[in-house]
């Protein structure tokens, strides 16, 4: 793992536990990443697990 990767992970934590929001994020890493992380928050939410669960 380079020390890139692990400063995206690190960024990556920081933004699923809500230490940091979407615009600060979008300043740490690519607009793609940034979105990416995002969709994946999204899919880890236990409200978003349970509606499509229920679908």
């Amino acid at each position: 793992m380079t020390d890139e990767d692990a400063g995206t992970q690190e960024i990556a934590a920081a933004y699923y536990d809500d230490e940091i929001t979407i615009d600060q994020l979008t300043e740490f890493v690519s607009a793609e990443t940034a979105a990416n992380l995002w969709v994946l928050k999204q899919q880890l939410d236990e409200d978003f697990i349970n509606e499509v669960a229920d679908a």
